[in-house]
């Protein structure tokens, strides 16, 4: 007889088939088994917040399968993931497959390696019941909260909405950030920059205003900056102040999920949900080219900054053996974690060091390989030598008035000969001075006034909203991906560019949410929740009166709110249409259905006119001068057509723009990437053009 390992999914079952071998049978799962079904409650409120299981639909003929294997098998060990949807995971199966809990079946894999699997398996343990309580009274949380506050929804504004106890947190502060930008009233400053010249040199350098020797000036308007102009007009100016000294610049910490997501966005243009996908694959393992499958990264899901000691030391050798003893730090770097960090897993990091990018690409889909490459030169770059830069600053003054220049010179490129963490936002670069002599003659070869206006707050982007979220403890890192998927999805935030921002729909929602349930649109009462969900899974907490002392309060705010709007319907802006109603007379609206958006009479019952639900682009068709309209295939990917179809033939993946070719006056398309192509599809007139930054 053999052993059965369940595992979730195929590649990772494949994986540590590898590292068995004979007399174990390895399975997946395909994901969690049993589960609350969807179309009810399946909470028993009066009854200590019961769940009501069932095994999840389409999946009865693979938990059948699972039986009669583990039925036929000498010993069953539950394998699924390190972190409590996991350990909920295996929970569910030893009852489907009647095997307790407390036996010695559950293993784990930090990482799906030789030695990962081998000492998982070395270490069997009873079921985590506080993890897996946590994982219930977040699912029961989540339930009770989107079961009881979407219909209402649905019902006060649109058919269909949803609401979620993290995902309504996210979506206020992406709306509460555009309220920022709208009541930001601009203020004019202006900056002085100037070009000096050392003498007896030709090579210039920049410098800024400054003030006087005795306190820094701000010009709020023209005159102010003309004023200084006069002064210094005619000025001899002089170094007189000089100050070097040496910058030490220490790398980035190995990522843990939100910063991954976040470098990913900022250095890949790789949504969340794209980065996760890409960092399973390289978790569950991959056929790697004369080794077989192989996991190239430890778990994926994680807020821990620690790392292994063997890892700390291969990484060390591999830094000595390529760049030099010289990129080595005496001592090896240690990162603390933040305080209320998940230690259960080390950092992100590749399995085996020595395993560079290029050696692995050819097996590597392009999103793993870009992905593993940040991976490893991360992880490599915490354990190198810091980068030293040399430092001057000096104040140029002239008539009484200070100048302010700053520049640097690496003398030791240290961790950045391998990697340099993104930024969320562009900052100017500092380059190198020409030599300076405290007491030198400079010239002034030119000193220009710039008028310069305050910016709003900048919208979120992807990036910037996972470390809002994690800075303000909504979710957890396993949910970030998730939340923002989930958002976009139901078209409270859309995508512009890189920024996220509220449609109307998010808007109205949020507002209502504030005045009705501020609890549940609370940054820190659904911090204080995640808290509470940590509390559970360490044993300090009890999951059922955590349940009832949330749903006592919400129960009661949601039967006031239905009471005090039962007459209440609010129509959104963006459901109005230009339509008339050719029957009754009234202005048509945006319906939604079981099967989408459809057009409708206000007037119904009285008046049932319906017609289909088009989403214009504002084009014309290239080929025959019909409209474009916006499609979507089966999967929901979208495309352009001719709404005169199937007449004209014509349709494209490129979204068209209102601008004309200024060749042929025809409709032009925009290809989007990492560098943005306008072009015309009109046969024989091949016009293009790669689109400015200033365009977006």
């Amino acid at each position: 007889m053999s052993k059965l390992v369940i595992v979730e999914s195929p590649a990772k079952a494949k994986t540590i088939q590898k590292y068995l071998g004979k007399g174990y049978d390895v399975i997946a799962s395909m994901g969690h088994v049993r589960d609350l079904p969807e179309n009810r409650l399946s909470v028993d409120v009066k009854k200590h917040f019961q769940p009501k299981y069932t095994v999840i639909k389409g999946k009865e003929k693979l938990v059948e399968e699972l039986e009669k294997m583990a039925d036929k098998s000498e010993a069953v060990f539950l394998a699924t993931d390190p972190d409590r949807e996991g350990e909920a995971i295996s929970w569910h199966l030893a009852y489907l497959l009647k095997l307790d809990p407390e036996d010695q079946n559950r293993v784990t894999f930090n990482e799906i390696t030789k030695t990962g699997v081998t000492n998982g398996m070395a270490h069997p343990r009873g079921i985590d019941i506080d993890l897996v309580n946590a994982q219930q009274a977040r699912r029961i949380l989540d339930r009770l909260v989107g079961y009881k506050l979407s219909p209402f929804l649905s019902q006060k504004i649109r058919r269909g909405l949803s609401a979620g106890r993290v995902q309504s947190v996210a979506v206020r502060l992406v709306v509460d950030r555009e309220e920022e930008i709208r009541a930001f009233k601009p203020e004019e400053y202006w900056s002085i920059d100037a070009k000096f010249i050392p003498k007896g040199s030709r090579k210039q350098f920049p410098a800024v205003f400054y003030g006087t020797e005795a306190e820094k000036i701000k010009l709020s308007s023209k005159e102010e900056a003309d004023k200084i102009l006069e002064a210094v007009k005619d000025a001899d100016f002089q170094i007189t102040k000089l100050k070097k000294g040496t910058r030490r610049k220490s790398p980035a910490p190995p990522f843990i999920t939100s910063t991954l997501q976040q470098e990913a966005s900022r250095k890949l243009g790789f949504q969340a949900r794209r980065t996760m996908k890409a960092a399973q694959e390289l978790y569950e393992g991959i056929d790697i080219q004369g080794m077989g499958a192989t996991g190239l990264i430890t778990y994926m899901r994680t807020d821990s900054l620690r790392l292994s000691e063997d890892a700390i030391r291969d990484a060390r050798e591999y830094i000595g053996s390529r760049w030099g003893e010289k990129y080595l730090p005496k001592e090896a770097r240690h990162f603390k974690s933040r305080a209320n960090a998940q230690d259960g897993h080390e950092a992100i990091r590749p399995t085996m060091v020595g395993l560079a990018p290029d050696q692995v690409k050819d097996s590597l889909t392009n999103d793993q390989y870009k992905l593993y490459k940040l991976i490893w030169e991360r992880f490599l770059a915490c354990q190198m030598a810091q980068c030293l830069q040399s430092t001057t600053q000096a104040d140029i003054t002239g008539n009484g008035y200070v100048f302010k220049a700053s520049g640097y010179t690496v003398t030791f490129d240290g961790f950045t000969v391998l990697y340099v963490e993104g930024r969320d936002e562009a900052q100017e670069d500092e380059g190198a001075l020409p030599p300076l002599e405290k007491d030198m003659t400079v010239r002034a070869k030119e000193i220009v006034p710039n008028q310069h206006f305050t910016q709003p707050p900048p919208r979120y982007t992807e990036a910037s909203l996972i470390k809002a979220m994690e800075e303000y403890g909504i979710g957890r890192p396993s949910t970030y991906a998730a939340t923002i998927t989930t958002i976009t999805g139901r078209e409270y935030v859309v995508r512009d560019g890189k920024a996220l921002k509220p449609t109307e729909l998010g808007e109205v929602t949020t507002k209502l949410m504030k005045e009705r349930f501020p609890k549940i649109v609370n940054v820190k009462f659904t911090a204080q929740m995640e808290e509470d969900l940590d509390g559970i899974e360490a044993g300090k907490e009890n999951w059922v009166d955590t349940l009832e002392e949330f749903y006592g309060d919400f129960d009661k705010t949601l039967q006031k709110a239905k009471e005090e709007m039962k007459d209440v319907k609010i129509t959104l802006e963006e459901d109005k249409t230009d339509l008339i109603c050719e029957k009754c007379g009234r202005q048509m609206v945006v319906k939604v259905g079981r099967y989408g958006k459809f057009i409708a009479c206000p007037g119904y019952p009285e008046c049932k006119n319906i017609k289909k639900f088009v989403k214009e682009t504002g084009a014309e068709c290239p080929k025959c001068g019909g409209r474009v309209i916006e499609k979507k295939t089966k999967k929901g990917r979208v495309f352009y057509g001719c709404d005169h179809y199937p007449e004209c033939d014509f349709v494209s993946w490129d979204e068209p723009i209102q601008e004309k070719c200024p060749k042929c006056g025809k409709t032009l398309l925009k290809k989007k990437g990492k560098k943005p192509k306008i072009y015309c599809v009109t046969e024989g007139c091949g016009y293009e053009r790669v689109e400015d930054q200033d365009e977006n």
